[in-house]
């Protein structure tokens, strides 16, 4: 790994060649040699891992997909072909292993080898497919600290901040990322397990007792546990700073939460977002700003591209695309030219960060993840393609909405019959309702070009039992309750 206060002021021409160094080697070193599933993509599209040469190159490799690396009833150990692995075997065909043992002897060998022995597992939350575990060695653990201490730095978290970490405990990047990056950087943290575990009266006691200065969490928990502690009268004088993960967070969430901080007794408050997937096995931050100026890269552990979702070029600095992953100098779980689904507005720019001045390319924080409903996103709804992703940000963001979900049913739960899409929420009490409903139709009309069947009022208690508030790793924000056939 670079030294991150090196790297993150570097010209972008140096990031690109150190890049094209690390790639060669990466390539011709550990993935042609240790990795089952791309030494046979490399033999059946008759590439050479030595005419990977650039960055540029890796445009020659085929993209990666979630299907790829997903197990199945038929191949249920599909996942572990992506694992970085020198066995006995390969160690004598291929790679510097081989000559390491001529030279250097059979302990050093054995040392070199434990670095590739997985040692910690996180999994995809399974949504779509059964849940996918990427591992990690001992030595990704450190690039994994690394990392975590990179995320709290661009986020501006010194040694002095306390911090309670909301996350659920579950084998998720998330929550570990989070652990991770706290051991990094030396800050005292709780690792509560969120409202789940700890309860949220409890967890309100937390942050009073210790004083946070800094909360992290998934969007929608933190804005119902500041609602119930300004309820309580609770008092959150010490927090500057938010960090949400896990979902998008759109704007008027942002204010939402600082509104409701306010009411605790904090002064000007940072709300912050980070950008990952288990498959980047690290989270990017954005810097603290008014506005944001995108996701802070670490380009000596990855490499990012932007293509178009349709034909899979590389599309211009600046210009929308998907988000395609490729691990950079990692061991365990290793993906190239991964699709990941999340379309980022925006793009990626290369040029240096116009609030801190940071060098590393950033990807737009305009990102609509298809990733959060991905088994929804592209729903018939009245014979309309309709994308449900696009509920989130309307509606999470929307000033007069305490909570929300979307429904989705058929007519005379009729299998055969007309699609259904009902819209709950609970509006704020000061709220002309009528007009709200107005609102809502007009925007979801013109977000998804379907109107709501019907906007149902609904009391919070039945709201949060339905989201599953406290009970749910994530709430359950689209509901498709439509018979299958």
């Amino acid at each position: 790994m670079e030294n991150w206060q090196a790297l993150c002021r570097m010209p972008a021409d140096r990031i690109r060649n150190m890049q094209d160094r690390k790639l060669r080697a990466f390539i011709r070193t550990q993935i042609y040699p240790y990795s089952p599933y791309y030494q046979r993509i490399f033999r059946q599209h008759d590439i050479d891992p030595y005419s990977i040469q650039t960055v540029d190159d890796l445009a020659k490799l085929p993209f990666t997909f979630k299907e790829d690396v997903a197990p199945t009833d038929q191949e249920p150990e599909r996942h572990k072909d992506f694992v970085v692995r020198p066995d006995e075997t390969v160690t004598e065909r291929y790679g510097h292993l081989a000559k390491l043992s001529m030279y250097a002897g059979k302990t050093v060998v054995a040392e070199r080898v434990a670095e590739y022995r997985p040692v910690h597992i996180h999994f995809t939350t399974g949504r779509t497919a059964r849940p996918t575990p990427f591992v990690y060695s001992a030595r990704d653990l450190g690039f994994i600290r690394e990392g975590g201490y990179r995320l709290l730095n661009v986020f501006g978290l010194q040694p002095q901040d306390r911090v309670v970490n909301a996350f659920p405990y579950a084998p998720h990047l998330a929550f570990w990322q989070t652990y991770f990056a706290a051991e990094a950087q030396g800050s005292l943290v709780l690792h509560s397990g969120g409202g789940k575990i700890m309860g949220t009266p409890n967890l309100m006691d937390a942050v009073e007792t210790l004083g946070a200065t800094v909360l992290v969490f998934i969007p929608g928990y933190a804005y119902f546990f500041l609602r119930e502690a300004v309820r309580q009268g609770r008092d959150f004088r010490h927090v500057r700073l938010v960090l949400f993960g896990g979902e998008r967070v759109p704007p008027g969430l942002k204010e939402k939460v600082r509104e409701a901080l306010g009411k605790l007794g904090a002064g000007h408050v940072n709300v912050l977002a980070t950008y990952a997937c288990t498959e980047s096995r690290l989270a990017w931050a954005e810097c603290p700003a008014e506005e944001s100026h995108g996701y802070h890269t670490y380009p000596d552990l990855e490499i990012i591209e932007a293509v178009d979702p349709d034909t899979g070029r590389p599309v211009g600095e600046g210009e929308s695309g998907e988000i395609v992953y490729t691990a950079l100098d990692w061991r365990g779980t290793c993906v190239l030219r991964y699709r990941t689904g999340d379309i980022a507005a925006g793009g990626i720019t290369y040029r240096p960060c116009p609030n801190c001045g940071r060098t590393v390319p950033r990807i737009s924080a305009n990102i609509q993840r298809r990733s959060e409903f991905r088994e929804f996103a592209l729903t018939k709804i009245k014979g309309t393609l309709v994308n449900l992703n696009n509920f989130f940000p309307l509606l999470m963001g929307h000033p007069d909405l305490l909570e929300w979900q979307v429904e989705l049913r058929k007519r005379n739960d009729d299998p055969y019959d007309l699609d259904e899409i009902y819209l709950r929420v609970v509006p704020r009490p000061e709220v002309n309702v009528e007009s709200l409903k107005a609102d809502l139709r007009e925007r979801v009309l013109r977000e998804t070009e379907v109107a709501p069947t019907d906007i149902l009022l609904t009391a919070m208690p039945e709201m949060l039992s339905r989201l599953g508030m406290e009970t749910e790793l994530k709430e359950k924000r689209i509901v498709d309750n439509r018979p299958r056939v």
